[in-house]
């Protein structure tokens, strides 16, 4: 085998690692919580699985307290999942970018 088809060989069986490992990534689920009173889940595809918040914080004065607890929540998680693909990509093909 020449090394052209060798490394067509080992760009095609990293790209079918990179798929597994996104696929997986998809299906994985992230959760996070806030000042003990908001948690957040998501799916590494990004689905917005729930938000559940403390009954005790659900006073008309704390609204803005919330309201930034669920967004700094939901930032974490994305976050959360972007450093995971950046670690699937470093893992199989030895960049943070992935094959192109």
């Amino acid at each position: 085998m020449s090394s052209m088809q060798q490394m067509m060989a080992q760009a095609q069986k990293m790209q079918r690692e990179l798929a597994k490992a996104q696929a997986e990534l998809a299906e994985s689920e992230f959760e996070i919580t806030k000042g003990g009173a908001v948690t957040v889940s998501m799916r590494g595809d990004r689905t917005l699985l729930s938000v559940s918040i403390d009954k005790d914080i659900l006073d008309p004065e704390s609204k803005e307290i919330l309201e930034n607890l669920v967004l700094l929540a939901i930032n974490e998680l994305l976050d959360a999942i972007k450093q995971e693909e950046i670690e699937i990509n470093e893992r199989v093909t030895g960049s943070a970018r992935g094959l192109f």
